[in-house]
């Protein structure tokens, strides 16, 4: 493998960690700054929806409104293979997503694992996602948890973050 190569490697694996770092720290400028500004996420494994090409805009927006009324979450991205071609790479990578809600004494959780094949597109001298896909293979907890969050966030009486 050619230094160049390595080098692509770790800007690809570096950029992708940013997905889960944008994610869980609230950090959606971040979270936008991986992607092409026309994508497609195909979520079909965990939502049953087709995926479909959209503005990064509107993917980091529903993003955002899904996940940031939870407590807490946390991404973990590991085994990344990545495969480069000219000014074209796709990186596979496993995935676990734990999602956490505190209500009083209840603490609830969801988590899903599996793994994401991103396509990245070369772009300067780094890398931006132009699809993604989620390939959800387990699956814990009660998925009824992403409403419950979602309903305390039309109530607006506020967060306690843990």
């Amino acid at each position: 493998m050619t230094s160049d190569e390595l080098i692509d490697r770790a800007r690809i694996t570096d950029h992708i960690l940013r997905y889960a770092t944008g994610i869980d720290r609230r950090d959606w400028a971040l979270y936008r700054s991986i992607f092409t500004d026309r994508m497609t996420p195909d979520f079909s494994s965990w939502s049953g929806e087709p995926a479909l090409a959209m503005s990064a805009d509107d993917w980091v927006a529903g993003v955002r409104a899904t996940l940031e009324p939870f407590d807490a979450t946390q991404h973990v991205l590991t085994n990344f293979v990545i495969t480069v071609d000219g000014n074209s790479a796709s990186c596979t990578c496993y995935m676990a997503a734990h999602h956490h809600l505190v209500s009083g004494d209840l603490r609830e959780m969801h988590s899903i694992g599996g793994y994401y094949v991103h396509e990245l597109q070369r772009s300067g001298d780094g890398w931006l996602i132009h699809r993604t896909t989620l390939n959800v293979t387990w699956e814990m907890g009660d998925r009824g948890l992403f409403e419950r969050a979602a309903l305390r966030a039309t109530k607006n009486d506020g967060f306690s973050r843990v």
